[in-house]
């Protein structure tokens, strides 16, 4: 039987399920996330309501009256649309423009009607259906166009490109006419996860969405790659207009690139409130300069459409990201080398080295240059941390002061080391610790190595500390244990760092052990 996967029609076995036409087509897909499922080009044209002709002259957009009378009609064009393609303009008036012939089962009348600038008529000329032409009506007029018993043969309205239907002349051809997906053409498809369905012939399966970046916002772009993790997005916002994705609100981006907001932008709001929110939009919307574009859907929006919150999609990039921290240098210059780009290496040189910093930062200056440097250390110099479950607030304090929230690699800065202290206390912000409300405050004892936060309820809110030896009176901060978040624990490599001076950078990343 013939379905389609990703826009691409394929024959598969009778009885086949969603995952058989996965592992046989490798279609892309990230286990948990959605897939839009549309039973057919018929169930997905049904809720379509505007049309793009496309012309030698430009374009003309129509949309379907909204008309029980004009029903008979609709059915027609929407079986028969394709048909106008390739066909000359037949005649072109002060009044009209005529696209046809085509033939139809219609049958026409022999009265005179009133029509309106606007209009788009089937008429059938001669009062023949093999004669049937499309009308489209420059002005008001009142003529006798042998239309079927139908709303006077009316069955949509034109709503753009009114200046190119007055340039058309009979030299002109229709090149195409294409349906126009909005959101509300798929949202009747379903969304299912369950990969045992079995499906049938004339299916339609969506699997993933891709999209290109902006090559004019390259820091905000990064922005977007961090929010993709291991190859998909979870949804925390769906409205009629737009999706959003909000896992890393709260880190400030600079305005870049502002663009009109049609369907299918991707934009990071870059100022006020949800600074740092990423959106997907369904639907036009007015530019604004708290919105930076990042990009456009390039494939998959059948899947916008439908999701939900708490959805997971799955994610395609048309441009690989080129981020290297926590790769080995070794790994990194295979990776450039197979995208072209001069590779230095700085700090460590080792091909098991791990990069900790790279210069540009960012992908899209990375390929605009041709070149990249990167710095690393020893394997057991990256310390290495388990955070807790129960300090959500504290955790994402920590992870973006250090820059774990966008990267795999975060660096702390040594502000205050005493030695003999047994303590280590780093920078934090006192402007992004106004929320740090009392969350996991130790108890009976700060056990060996673990981390912690002072909190909203000491004057030095924000400052992180570790711990060196266990202690039953204050936390790894130096406060009381109810000032003191712990927000988890150093597991490896952590020789040494309570001998480190003020000012020496600290780098460190996520274990998963």
């Amino acid at each position: 039987m013939l379905i389609k996967v990703n826009g691409k029609e394929i024959d598969v076995a009778d009885g086949s399920t969603i995952q058989d036409v996965i592992d046989e087509t490798n279609a892309p897909y990230t286990p948990g996330s959605i897939i839009c499922l549309i039973k057919g080009k018929k169930e997905l044209e049904k809720n379509i309501t505007k049309y793009k002709i496309k012309t030698t002259q430009g374009s003309i957009i129509i949309e379907l009256v909204d008309d029980e009378e004009a029903k008979p009609i609709i059915d027609v064009w929407k079986n028969q649309y394709e048909d106008f393609t390739d066909l000359s303009i037949r005649w072109s008036t002060s009044t009209e423009v005529s696209i046809g012939p085509i033939v139809t089962d219609l049958e026409p009348t022999h009265d005179e009607f009133k029509y309106y600038e606007g209009d788009v008529v089937l008429s059938l000329s001669s009062f023949s259906n093999e004669s049937t032409h499309l009308i489209l009506l420059k002005e008001n007029t009142t003529n006798i166009y042998g239309v079927p018993p139908f709303n006077k043969g009316i069955f949509a309205r034109i709503i753009g490109g009114k200046k190119t239907l007055n340039e058309l002349t009979d030299d002109d051809v229709v090149t195409s006419i294409e349906p126009i997906i909005e959101r509300s053409t798929t949202t009747d498809s379903a969304s299912v996860s369950d990969l045992s369905t079995v499906l049938e012939e004339g299916n339609e399966l969506f699997t993933y969405i891709s999209f290109e970046i902006d090559e004019k916002s390259p820091i905000c772009v990064e922005h977007l790659f961090s929010i993709i993790k291991d190859n998909r997005i979870k949804v925390n916002f769906d409205s009629n207009s737009f999706i959003g994705f909000y896992e890393l609100q709260g880190i400030d981006k600079p305005k870049e690139n502002t663009t009109q907001r049609v369907r299918g932008t991707i934009t990071i709001r870059n100022e006020g409130n949800g600074v740092g929110r990423m959106y997907v939009y369904r639907e036009n919307r007015v530019l604004t300069p708290n919105h930076t574009t990042v990009g456009k859907i390039t494939a998959g929006m059948e899947i916008i459409d439908i999701a939900k919150k708490d959805d997971f999609i799955t994610v395609k990039s048309e441009q690989q990201r080129l981020l290297l921290l926590s790769k080995s240098q070794g790994d990194a210059g295979k990776i450039l080398a197979e995208a072209g780009i001069e590779h230095i290496r700085e700090g460590v040189t080792d091909d098991d080295a791990i990069i900790v910093e790279q210069s540009p930062r960012h992908t899209i200056d990375i390929i605009n240059e041709g070149k990249v440097v990167t710095k690393a250390i020893s394997p057991n110099e990256l310390c290495e941390i388990k955070f807790v479950d129960n300090a959500p607030r504290s955790v994402k304090y920590f992870k973006l002061i250090s820059g774990l929230l966008e990267n795999p690699i975060g660096k702390i800065k040594v502000h205050f080391a005493v030695p003999g202290m047994h303590i280590t206390i780093f920078e934090g912000n006192k402007k992004l610790a106004k929320g740090l409300i009392p969350e996991n405050n130790p108890t009976d004892v700060v056990n060996e190595c673990e981390i912690g936060i002072t909190n909203m309820s000491s004057k030095t809110a924000g400052l992180i500390g570790v711990r060196f030896e266990p202690n039953r009176e204050f936390g790894p901060t130096a406060e009381s244990f109810n000032a003191t978040n712990i927000v988890g624990k150093m597991v490896a490599n952590t020789d040494g760092l309570e001998d480190k001076k003020e000012g020496v950078v600290v780098y460190v990343r996520e274990s998963m052990s």
